[in-house]
Parts: structure tokens; sequence; C-alpha cells
């Protein structure tokens, strides 16, 4: 038998897991357990400024690595502030494990007017997958083992365990052997595998398609899949396109490429998608980034293909004729082979190079809007500048609303899982405590967030984070002093209210901060700025001054937001 606190329990529980970071504010309730993260060597703490970019960082670890990742917050207001943060995980159902503490039993459950009091199981309830709180300490293995079993299957997703003050304070007696499972012997460590019959339909609609598409949704990057999901796009030779989560898997120089970021990529992506007879998605879920107002593109006779490890994701939004309920890793290589096996040229060639011709149309758009010289940078000058500086191997996340659609447009991409959106909640401000935790599990790299100036005013604090830790992550503002696409839409309303972001020197703030801070005006300079961003060993913000101009996709952006229509 074992006598172990609470606190150690938890990190005993966690040490199969090979658990890279614990992320979160240190706090009185939680310090049993901050004690035993102090007391071992292989979790490395890391403090944020915020409870909700710690989630932001635990978030971001998995959708770079795959690893589950901690984050932990006090009771009370460390508790509701970390709300934020975790319902970004959530919506874009990315896993890692929130550890709260709380009141002693004896004042709480319920609650008996202790200060900094709430029901924190019942306010994390919506936003995780699973919660449970720890009302015997004996259960703490097994409810860790619950925790990160439900956090991996199925619809993936954040999970919670709330501990009271006195189960992590206590000591409570433990058999050795509940902290000996291994990960495979108490949840799924690789996903589900194809029945051979569906592979085999799936490539026979293939064979025939005379205008298939395929679509690269966020789970075939995290798959390893990707080789084969090229392959099958050059088989067919047909239109692809990437969702915002699948960025990299299908790259802008193979010549079946139409956009990424779902409606946003190109309207050679609506088009494809409103005209297509077979469509295969793959790690794709339908979410309103492939929507027009009459919600999912694919529809009517469309004869849908999908592909994903979660099986509530399965005609959900989008009807399939072909359901596969499978890893993208396992199902993929196998339709690949099979469709090499039946393949023989169908496609309609006058529809293929109808929409090939769309997307290079709207590619000389964009390059003529990056052409454009005037006094103010133009947001497209800008994006192409910073996208022909960063280095080929970099991390990039890319924050704000309107700025995102430009660093899609002009940011080199060359593999899966190294360019980062957050399109489930949107959620603005997200991209600095990434970059943070990208430099981290990713240390030598360079990595930068492109961020718009209302977003990076969410979580600019974390700059003080990057400085102690040694992360060197480059920001880069494209700077219009303005809540852009909102203060536009008021503007069209006629009328004009609490848009203005002027007067914010965002560089001399990071120097505050012991970073590197430039302000850039004019396009020629942005390049060198760059180089001394890098050079510099520190965080840094480049602080540029922009316009807001309409991207040529926002009518679409507009529309898929708004009623929906049934088709």
């Amino acid at each position: 038998m074992l006598q172990l606190t609470g606190g150690e329990a938890l990190v005993r529980a966690l040490a199969p897991e090979r658990i890279p970071f614990a992320f979160g504010i240190i706090g009185g309730k939680i310090a049993p357990f901050l004690k035993a993260l102090s007391q071992q060597n292989s979790i490395r703490h890391i403090g944020a400024r915020h409870e909700s970019t710690s989630a932001y960082m635990a978030t971001a670890v998995h959708a770079a690595t795959g690893q589950i990742a901690v984050a932990f917050s006090e009771l009370g207001p460390g508790t509701s502030n970390v709300v934020a943060g975790v319902t970004g995980a959530y919506n874009n159902r990315i896993p890692f494990l929130l550890i709260t503490s709380n009141n002693q039993h004896a004042a709480s459950y319920p609650s008996s007017g202790m200060f900094m009091e709430l029901e924190t199981q019942a306010l994390l309830k919506p936003v995780v997958k699973w919660n449970a709180t720890v009302h015997d300490g004996r259960r703490i293995p097994e409810l860790v083992r619950r925790a990160l079993r439900e956090a991996t299957s199925g619809r993936q997703g954040p999970v919670h365990i709330d501990v009271p003050q006195d189960i992590l304070m206590r000591k409570h007696d433990y058999e050795d052997s509940e902290f000996d499972w291994m990960p495979k012997q108490y949840r799924q460590t690789s996903g589900p595998a194809p029945h051979n019959g569906d592979i085999d339909l799936a490539a026979s609609l293939l064979a025939g398609a005379k205008r298939p598409v395929v679509i690269a949704g966020g789970g075939l990057g995290r798959s390893g899949g990707v080789e084969a999901a090229r392959q099958i796009v050059t088989l067919l030779d047909c239109p692809a396109l990437a969702t915002q989560m699948g960025i990299g898997a299908f790259l802008p120089s193979m010549p079946q490429f139409i956009g990424h970021g779902g409606i946003v990529g190109s309207d050679a992506v609506v088009a494809a998608l409103r005209e297509a007879d077979v469509v295969l998605a793959i790690g794709c879920r339908f979410s309103s980034w492939l929507w027009d107002e009459k919600g999912p593109l694919v529809r009517g006779e469309t004869r849908l293909i999908h592909i994903d490890s979660d099986a509530g994701v399965l005609g959900d939004n989008a009807r399939a004729e072909v359901a596969i309920h499978a890893d993208a890793g396992f199902a993929v290589p196998l339709l690949a082979e099979a469709l090499l096996l039946r393949h023989k040229p169908s496609v309609d060639v006058e529809w293929r190079a109808r929409i090939l011709q769309m997307y290079a149309a709207h590619r000389a758009k964009l390059d003529g809007l990056a052409a454009e010289r005037s006094p103010v940078m133009h947001p497209a000058a800008l994006a192409a500048e910073i996208g022909s500086a960063i280095p080929k191997d970099a991390f990039v996340t890319y924050d704000g609303g309107h700025t995102s659609f430009w660093s899609n447009d002009f940011t080199p991409v060359e593999a899966p899982r190294t360019r980062f959106h957050e399109p489930g909640m949107a959620q603005l401000g997200f991209g600095l405590p990434w970059a943070i935790a990208l430099s981290l599990a990713h240390p030598g790299q360079p990595v930068f967030n492109i961020t718009g100036d209302g977003a990076f005013g969410f979580t600019i604090q974390e700059l003080d984070t990057a400085r102690r830790y040694n992360t060197p992550v480059v920001n880069i503002v494209h700077n219009n002093a303005l809540w852009g696409v909102v203060a536009a839409g008021q503007k069209n309303q006629g009328f004009d209210l609490g848009g203005d972001l002027s007067g914010t020197d965002y560089a001399a703030i990071a120097r505050g901060f012991g970073c590197h801070g430039e302000r850039v005006e004019k396009l020629e300079d942005v390049g060198p700025a760059i180089m001394r961003a890098l050079s510099s060993g520190k965080p840094a913000v480049i602080d540029c001054v922009t316009r807001f101009v309409p991207h040529p996709m926002l009518p679409a952006f507009g529309k898929m937001g708004g009623n929906r229509i049934p088709a």
C-alpha cells in the first residue's frame, strides 16, 4: 500500500501519459498539486498570466503534437477565467485535461458562503466532454484514467476534474498497482479501422464520378493519411480543398488545389461543392465554414463519402452515401489502393478546367491586390510580404477575424499541423498563447503569430510569459486601428459605435515587457524587421500600420453566418 496526498496521487496518475506540460497560475487551494509537480521532472510547469491562456496553451500542444497536456486553475475566479480557453478546445474537438481546486467538503457541495465559492462542475459541464468532482481521494487514479479515456475517444475534447482542498491535502491509501496502468490498458491509442465493404463502395463511387471533389479536414492532417489523400487527388485529377483545420494537407503547389479555409478559400470552392456529383470528405465535420445561406454546400443529389473517427459526425450536417467510421490514417491508404485498381479517367474535363480557371482568376485578383502600393499598406500586400519573409519551417498561428483570411492566402505552407486557426469558437487572442505553446513543444523552430490589433489586445499580457520562458515567438500585427469587419458592418447599416482602436503603440508595449518591438509603416521595411526580430532571440512584436480592405470572400463568409434556409 502507498500513502499519498491527493496532489501527489494526481501527478502519479498522470505519469504514464508522458504529459509534457502543466499550464496554469499558482494558487493556495491547489498548492498540494503544485508541490507534487515541483518534486518531479517529467511534467514541466508553465505559468501563464491569465487562466484562459493556460487552456489555450494546453489545446495547442495537442493540436501540434498529438500529446495530452494539462491546464489547471484555482477555485472561484480562477476557474471562471479559464472558461474562454476551454470553449475553444471544446468547439474544435481538441483534448486536454483541466484540473481545478475547490473549497473543502465541509464548506461546499452545496456551498455555504465561503469566499471564492463556485459550483465548478456545473459551470464547466456544458463546455467539456466529461467532468467529475473527486469526493473520495482513493478514486483519483480511476477518475484520471476515465477522464483521459473520454478526452481521446469518439468526439474528442477537453475534460475536467474538480478536486476539493481537503482531498488534495489529505493522505489516502492506494495499491501500488493503481499507478501501473499504461495508456493502452485503459483507453484507445489508435483510431478505428474501416470495413472493407465501405472502402470498396467508396472506391467504386469515386472511380465513376464525373465531378469529384476532395475535402481535407483537420482529422486528415492528424492521422498520417495525407500522402494517400494526395495520391487520390492525383489519380482523380479533381479539385481539392482544405478546411481551416486541414491547412497543409493539400498544398497550393498541387495543380488540383482550389483553396484553404473552406468557403473563404475561393469562389471556386463554393462552385465546386455546389456542382460536385461525388465528394470525398476526410476528417471534416461540415461546420459552417462549408455552408452558404441554405446550409452545407454538399446537398441535393451530391453523393458524399464521409470518413471520420467520430461516428457522431457522420451524417450529421450532410447526408452521407457512404459513412466510414475510421481513422483517416487507416482508411485513406486503403481507399487509394482500391481506387488505383479500379480507376479509369472519367472526370468531366471541361467542368474541371472551369473550376480550376475560377481559382486561377481568384489568385490573380489576390495577387493584384498584393501588388498595390499606397501610403498606408494594403492588407494583401502586407500578408504577401510576411509570407515571403518567414522561414519555410516556421509554425504560424492565424489570429484575428479578417486578418486570418489574408494569412490563408499568402502564408506558404508545406506540411499539415504547421498553420493554426481557431475556427470552432473563433476566439480572438488565441494566437499568442498558442504560439508560446508551439515554441515550447518545438524548441528551436521559428514560430509566428500573425494577428489583428483587436485580437492581439485580448492576450497581450502573455508577452511576459513568452519572455520568462524564453520562447522567441514573433508577433506580426496587422494594425488598422479598428475592429475591422464589425466596423465595416456598422458603416453599411449607417452608424459607428465603438469601432476605433487608434492610438496604441504595440511595439512600445512589447519593449515594456522586455521583448523586441518595432513599428513598421512601409512595405519595404517589413522583411528586414522580421529578420531583426528573429535575430534578436527575444519574443518580438512587429506593429505594422495597415488599413481595412474587405477580403474578396467576405460576402461568402457573411452568407455562412446568416439565417439558415432549408435547401
